[in-house]
């Protein structure tokens, strides 16, 4: 492995970004971006796990894997201090994207297990470093994964949860926590032959229409169309 070669305003964020425009640039066939990827993943497809592109990222500077750079970059950043928020958000990241990636009831276990420990390890870290609106969004995406992988007794107490501190702390959250929030329990219902799953579904999009911001509307009808229903 060679040396180390981590920048002193290394950037979790950017590193992250740079992962995924080296996934785009070697699906869209670019071959410096081709070259880059077989120099570590020598058989690749051309369609790549984001992760892969990670590790291609991460062994660039000389690291072993995406992990090892990604706390090398915090513990930079943060002289080793405020770890939790780190793993807080860099945990909540790696879980969408395996939501992202079509993460289901039938994908293998390993991944399914892993997810499901990372929205959970995600909201610990968040009950440590945020506040009650990131701990509600942490239980957001416990309930997600839990029904994209078929444990709905699982996903509906987490959904249940999201609802139940929004209504305790309102000032906390923002619009779009409620249409989070309704989707996630009408996901459950629909999953679980809920009848008032149909009414619980057009409200959710009701309350996402009525999210002010568009990126943020948008963010949510995107999250609503996505499977599994």
């Amino acid at each position: 492995m060679e040396s180390k070669k981590l920048r002193d305003n290394a950037d979790l964020g950017q590193l992250r970004a740079r992962a995924k425009e080296l996934r785009r640039a070697h699906a869209g066939g670019n071959p410096a971006a081709v070259a880059r990827v077989r120099a570590v993943h020598p058989d690749a497809a051309a369609q790549i796990p984001l992760r892969d592109a990670q590790l291609v990222v991460a062994r660039e500077h000389g690291f072993d894997g995406w992990r090892e750079l990604a706390a090398a970059t915090v513990a930079q950043q943060s002289g080793g201090r405020d770890l939790n928020r780190w793993f807080a958000v860099e945990l909540n990241n790696s879980t969408w994207d395996a939501l992202d990636n079509d993460l289901s009831a039938e994908s293998p276990q390993p991944e399914r297990e892993q997810a499901l420990y990372a929205a959970y390890a995600s909201t610990y870290h968040w009950m440590q470093a945020g506040n009650v609106a990131n701990h509600g969004r942490g239980e957001h995406l416990i309930a997600s994964v839990a029904v994209s992988i078929g444990l709905l007794d699982v996903a509906a107490r987490h959904a249940a949860r999201y609802a139940e501190l929004i209504g305790r702390y309102p000032a906390a959250f923002e619009d779009w926590d409620r249409a989070f929030a309704a989707e996630a329990v009408a996901r459950v219902a629909s999953r679980s032959g809920d009848p008032q799953a149909a009414s619980l579904k057009d409200e959710a999009h009701r309350l996402a229409q009525a999210v002010h911001n568009p990126q943020d509307r948008r963010i949510c009808l995107d999250r609503l169309a996505a499977a599994p229903w």
